[in-house]
């Protein structure tokens, strides 16, 4: 299994999930946060095409998640999977568009990948992260969550590789020029996820098969890499892991899972 970003962040959010089985390989993204144009040019650089996805998984509702996942997916005949919450949020994007719906505690295959959706705790209407399979290793994401739960830290358990939500420093964010409720919201309990509270979640999560960690979603306006880096090391609490963080412009490239 391999997986890779095509951009991190408050201007637009994507990830492929691969996975190959003999002569067969599933792709899927899970959410779309860019224009149709910018999509594809970034699928490009990973050398792949909207053609080559076999499914596009959405987060929740909101425009860096969800912004370009109904005209990639119209465009090219690409079947979407999501909550029936956020479906209701979206439906007037939906037209002509394959839908599947998905709920907190039902796997569910896609090729030769299988997902395991979760709730986590956010201001959309029925928002899910997801943990992905083939079967061999496992791959967790959780970004867009205000706080810890049990649920959310067992749902990561023993994942091979994570990608964890490291959005702002509270210093950074209480002296930014943002008016007071978008601080309010940000910082709140169905807001984003700090780099101190990323850590504190690491510190609760199984990590006995964790071999790759990943810094998502940062604010390019309240937290740097590297204070997003010590925040995840200090998570670690001794544990050995490679450490990379996500970009917005970037993402990051392939990272392949069977290697490691």
């Amino acid at each position: 299994m391999r997986f890779s970003s095509l951009g991190s962040g408050s201007d637009g959010n994507a990830l492929l999930i691969s996975a190959a089985s003999g002569v067969t390989r599933t792709t899927v993204m899970l959410d779309c946060g860019f224009g149709l144009r910018e999509a594809e040019r970034r699928l490009l650089r990973l050398g792949m095409a909207p053609g080559d996805l076999s499914g596009i998984v959405v987060t929740h509702e909101h425009q860096d998640h969800v912004g370009g996942v109904f005209t990639l997916a119209r465009r090219h005949r690409i079947p979407v999977w999501l909550s029936y919450g956020t479906y209701q949020a979206v439906l007037h994007k939906c037209d002509g568009v394959e839908l599947h719906f998905c709920r907190d505690g039902d796997r569910f295959a896609i090729g030769d990948l299988c997902l395991s959706p979760y709730t986590v705790p956010h201001d959309a209407r029925e928002p899910l992260q997801y943990v992905a399979t083939d079967g061999k290793s496992s791959f967790g994401v959780l970004t867009d969550a205000g706080q810890s739960t049990p649920h959310l830290v067992q749902a990561l358990g023993k994942c091979d590789a994570l990608l964890m939500e490291c959005n702002h420093d509270r210093t950074m964010l209480a002296n930014s020029a943002y008016p007071y409720s978008l601080k309010k919201r940000i910082g709140g309990a169905y807001g984003h996820l700090s780099n101190e509270a990323a850590s504190e979640i690491l510190r609760e999560i199984d990590k006995s098969h964790l071999k790759r960690l990943i810094g998502g979603h940062l604010s390019m306006q309240n937290n740097t890499p590297a204070l997003a880096l010590t925040a995840l090391m200090q998570g670690l609490d001794g544990h050995q892991a490679e450490l990379t963080v996500a970009c917005q412009e970037q993402g990051f490239d392939w990272i392949d899972l069977s290697q490691d």
